[in-house]
């Protein structure tokens, strides 16, 4: 994602390695070093008093961590076909956390000629959240900046949601005698 040039020069991006997925009918792409794994969707725990984009919390292999709903967070409708639903788990702003997907499509190799800043406006995500836009055989793909998609306050938010939901899952693992 390293953008090279200055001055009126047309900004230069390095090649860089995509886990492509679709939100609604939008292609999305993050760096693939930015990715920890790719898991089916699974039950989800909800945690009171979280922001309407906070799906809850899993627990990952005795980590327990917040999970974030992009389509809910960019407003995108959801995808009516459910089946290939995912949760990637990320790094995003020091913390570890699952974003929600229809589906995960490829992982490729994006030539950094064929990326655009993004332009001022875009009509279905706000741009704030990308760095920049990809051409990728004839399709867009939209490259999302992970550390922007939250601000300070909510990634405060999410570490307590994770920890509300880490204390619920210990207490009902101490009433059940495990």
């Amino acid at each position: 994602m390293t953008e090279q040039g200055s001055g009126d020069q047309e900004a230069k991006f390095e090649d860089i390695q995509l886990v492509v997925f679709d939100i609604g009918s939008e292609e999305f792409g993050v760096a693939i070093d930015r990715v920890r794994e790719i898991i089916p969707m699974e039950q989800i725990t909800q945690v009171p008093r979280t922001p309407p984009f906070v799906k809850g919390v899993i627990d990952l292999r005795g980590m327990v961590i917040p999970v974030i709903d992009l389509q809910e967070r960019f407003g995108i409708a959801a995808g009516e076909d459910q089946s290939q639903d995912r949760i990637i788990v990320v790094e995003m702003a020091d913390q570890v956390v699952g974003c929600t997907v229809d589906s995960v499509t490829e992982v490729l190799t994006l030539p950094g000629d064929s990326v655009k800043p993004p332009p001022a406006a875009v009509a279905s995500v706000d741009s704030e959240y990308l760095w920049g836009v990809g051409r990728y055989d004839e399709r867009l793909l939209l490259l999302l900046d992970l550390d922007k998609v939250l601000s300070r306050q909510e990634v405060e938010e999410l570490g307590a949601a994770a920890e509300s939901g880490a204390a619920a899952e210990r207490a009902e693992d101490a009433a059940s005698g495990e």
